[in-house]
């Protein structure tokens, strides 16, 4: 925690119970002070920072206006929720957020019971909270739901079918839509910021009460009436603004749009609706990173920016990242595809809100129409990409591969079924580090190697990232599905020639004798580095380790592994995801199907969630970093001394 004796409101804050101590002309200082707790935080320790700035205000009204953790507050990308950690008995442990052992990067409801539900991906907020705003009601519990969505998960489906079934089933849930630049519905001037303080206002609210009551009670507030003066009093509103709001359309009560960086007339209009019957939302616009101009002026650089001076601005490079001078493997794809693209005019790029994430940025600056950022919805990223690709384009489609779960059907339905010629690119693949359980990309290789269709392969290092990339846009390749990690790679001088690989073919980095270890994509770095610890360490034993980069792990290299099968009794698979249905899984039922009866270790990702680290601890956590490969091998190879 970041001691500061400025924090004369923050430093009393433990719970939301003493924040409601305060008188509410009390809060714009409580904001500042929590503000400038994040920033000074996050300059040292790094996380998601321009997200959490921009809801300031809103999270302390929340907090103060509703009974939580009674009440319960769904968060809607986690990247928002800095700020509710720390005024939820975190504050004191925030300078772990992210760190092995600390706090979770994202609600977490192991962690706090201030956490209603998980959110590490985008839009499943409204869903979320109206499963629990209906649990309450067939509970008989008087206890508000909120779901807050924004900073993109609007575009997302999942959020659309949650408001579908919001407006039909029976609920008193409250959504806040947090605009920060989505352009959902465009103000309008005067009359819109009168409209919302007639339809807050006590006075309004209070009389349209009593007439509902008045008409209960003669028997004639049916749910059709009901809904027939809820849509007169929206097309009223409608007249007025010159413009349809579509969630009015669907009989959910609008109110907006509302200043998100004023706590105060927060405070009040959380006040006045929070008792209101029926599904409500409350749409307010903020600014991603309020309050520390560097962030204002370009959010997207500051959405994660790493460690940055505080006072000046700048951001510093970690000493990490200045030894190692191979390039990102996202630059590496993107520096490729936008060559590609020069080449091929059948070329188009389409990712899910992540542009400068995964490197697109560079193909989408020179070649703007055809690249298509097609917001945080992975599922029809892939459908769009197969939509062209039926039509003779040829999609590179690149998601993170956390996020491309979200598209499982539509890989199987509308990709591999269609059997269309389309590149599946998953970015963050394996173990991401500090962005934890939601984040790490274990289950790609076993979710995908069961379609039939796909050519699954992961690159050694970035040359092979090219040749692949080179590979997979040739025709009648299919769907062509690459996997690679974030960060950076083991090569400097990656910029070799363009060529093509043979699908489904392996090769043999290094001869041996009395093992064979078997790995796919960058993890065989770790390991050729483990496999040369290991032979230096048992030098006198006369240790000798074959070594194969399978490069693929559908179809997997049969030859390759028939030869594997001959000559070796010991065998070793390391993959940088789940073991179960993985290389491990696909090496073991070759053996057994055709006769090949091997003493194989299988090293990969465990049957659990890893938590959040650095990559390197989490690797040695796992067994997967050189030293513990080390020991691996040399017992493996029976070496192992007493």
């Amino acid at each position: 925690m970041v001691e500061n004796s400025e924090f004369e409101l923050l430093s009393k804050i433990d719970y939301p119970s003493d924040l409601r101590l305060l008188k509410v002309e009390e809060l714009p200082k409580l904001c500042e002070e929590l503000r400038k707790d994040i920033l000074e935080e996050l300059a040292n320790n790094p996380g998601h920072l321009a997200s959490s700035l921009g809801v300031v205000e809103l999270t302390v009204a929340l907090h103060y206006v509703f009974n939580t953790p009674y009440d319960r507050i769904v968060w809607d990308v986690g990247h928002q929720a800095y700020g509710h950690k720390i005024l939820t008995g975190r504050r004191k442990s925030f300078c772990t957020n992210r760190k092995l052992g600390g706090i979770h990067p994202f609600p977490y409801p192991e962690e706090s019971e201030y956490d209603a539900f998980v959110a590490g991906h985008a839009s499943n907020s409204i869903s979320a909270a109206l499963g629990m705003a209906v649990a309450a009601r067939l509970k008989k519990e008087k206890r508000h739901v909120v779901a807050v969505i924004g900073d993109g998960a609007m575009s997302g489906g999942l959020a659309f079918e949650g408001i579908n079934n919001t407006a039909v089933i029976p609920n008193d849930m409250l959504i806040i839509l947090n605009d920060n630049n989505m352009s959902i519905d465009n103000s309008v001037g005067g009359m819109r910021k009168y409209l919302l303080k007639l339809t807050t206002n006590t006075t309004y609210n209070s009389l349209r009460y009593r007439v509902s009551r008045k008409l209960s009670s003669w028997g004639i507030m049916t749910e059709n009436l009901r809904k027939s003066i809820l849509r007169f009093n929206n097309s009223v509103k409608t007249f007025f603004i010159r413009q349809q709001n579509m969630f009015e359309g669907m009989d959910i009560r609008y109110f907006g749009l509302a200043d998100g960086h004023d706590v105060v007339e927060l405070v009040r209009i959380l006040n006045v609706i929070k008792d209101m019957k029926g599904p409500k939302m409350l749409h307010i616009c903020t600014v991603k990173g309020k309050g520390y101009a560097p962030a204002e002026a370009n959010a997207t650089v500051w959405h994660a920016p790493g460690k940055f001076d505080y006072e000046s601005g700048e951001r510093l490079e970690s000493p990490e990242s200045m030894k190692n001078k191979a390039p990102k493997f996202q630059d590496v794809f993107g520096e490729t595809l936008l060559e590609l693209a020069k080449a091929n005019n059948k070329i188009v790029g389409i990712t899910p809100a992540m542009p400068s994430g995964c490197s697109m940025n560079i193909m989408m600056k020179e070649m703007p129409n055809r690249t298509f950022d097609v917001g945080i919805a992975e599922g029809h990223a892939v459908t769009f990409s197969a939509g062209l690709a039926k039509d003779g384009m040829m999609p590179f489609c690149n998601i993170y591969s956390s996020f491309s779960q979200r598209a499982y059907d539509n890989i199987i339905h509308d990709a591999a079924i269609m059997n269309v010629n389309m590149v599946l690119c998953l970015d963050r693949a394996g173990i991401v580090g500090e962005d934890g359980p939601t984040h790490h990309g274990a289950f790609d290789l076993a979710f995908l190697r069961p379609i039939p269709n796909l050519t699954i392969a992961s690159p050694y290092n970035e040359r092979e990232l090219r040749r692949l990339m080179f590979t997979a846009q040739l025709p009648d390749k299919g769907v062509f599905v690459i996997r690679y990690p974030r960060g950076r790679g083991s090569v400097e001088d990656w910029r070799c020639p363009l060529e093509e690989v043979p699908v489904g073919k392996g090769r043999k980095l290094k001869e041996g004798k009395q093992l064979a270890i078997l790995t796919l994509g960058p993890i065989g770095v770790e390991v050729a580095k483990a496999i040369q610890m290991a032979e230096e360490q048992c030098a006198g034993e006369g240790l000798s380790v074959a070594h194969y980069d399978m490069r693929f792990l559908k179809p997997i290299d049969e030859e390759l592994l028939e030869e594997v099968g001959n000559q070796y009794q010991k065998v070793m698979t390391v993959e940088d995801g789940a073991l179960k249905g993985g290389l491990g899984s696909a090496v073991l039922e070759y053996m057994n199907n055709h006769g090949f009866h091997p003493d194989i270790k299988m090293i990969g990702l465990p049957d659990s969630f890893v938590e959040q680290g650095t990559v390197p601890q989490l690797r040695s956590l796992l067994g997967m970093d050189a030293e513990h490969l080390t020991a691996a091998i040399v017992q493996a190879a029976g070496m192992e001394r007493p």
